[in-house]
């Protein structure tokens, strides 16, 4: 027998998905959905099979069959998640199950309130990605404003700090005194003489 024909797994092209990526990001949200209300419900039937061993003291886990999963989202509940997830950019889909498996292990909530949790988690990404888009808009707007030069400016604005109407005594003690000897690095100022 030859292993030739089980080494050649990988000579074929590999296929480029034909889905667009709001459907794979769909599709992505939606299973987590799904695998996270299993898990929850999961996690219930060990909950409560543990509480029943503590209240009768024997296990008869042995002698029951796994139950099949009870808990459905509602039609119109899933049309409603499924737009909301269409909504979703792909690079935000990541954080937004990050976020989502987050909050399920701080909270341990029913299967009733993970569909809540999950519709939370994705407006939060929804609003954070509208914050993002206004802050890109914002900084494109302002790069590309036109700018005003320097020379406009001081066209319309003369600043001259020491020009005042009001005489003070620390001017007149001021003309009088000689000015201050400068150190080598500062150029000498002197100002004009007008009397």
């Amino acid at each position: 027998m030859s292993l030739i024909p089980w080494l050649r797994w990988n000579d074929t092209p590999p296929r480029l998905s034909s889905r667009s990526p709001a459907e794979m990001v769909l599709e992505t949200l939606m299973m987590e959905l799904a695998g996270q209300i299993r898990e929850v419900e999961r996690q219930q039937r060990e909950r409560r099979s543990a509480a029943r061993k503590i209240c009768t003291g024997a296990d008869y886990s042995w002698l029951a069959s796994t139950p099949r999963p009870t808990y459905d989202i509602s039609p119109g509940e899933r049309l409603q998640l499924e737009d909301v997830c269409a909504k979703i950019h792909p690079s935000y889909c990541g954080p937004a199950i990050l976020r989502f498996r987050q909050l399920l292990a701080e909270r341990e909530p029913e299967v009733q309130e993970v569909a809540r949790l999950f519709h939370s988690v994705l407006q939060e990404a929804l609003e954070k990605m509208k914050q993002e888009e206004e802050a890109h808009r914002l900084t494109r707007q302002w790069s590309l404003r036109p700018r005003g030069s320097l020379s406009s400016f001081k066209t319309r604005a003369r600043i001259a700090p020491f020009a005042s109407d009001i005489r003070t005594i620390s001017e007149d003690v001021e003309r009088d005194a000689p000015p201050p000897p400068r150190t080598w690095s500062m150029p000498e100022f002197r100002a004009p003489q007008s009397d």
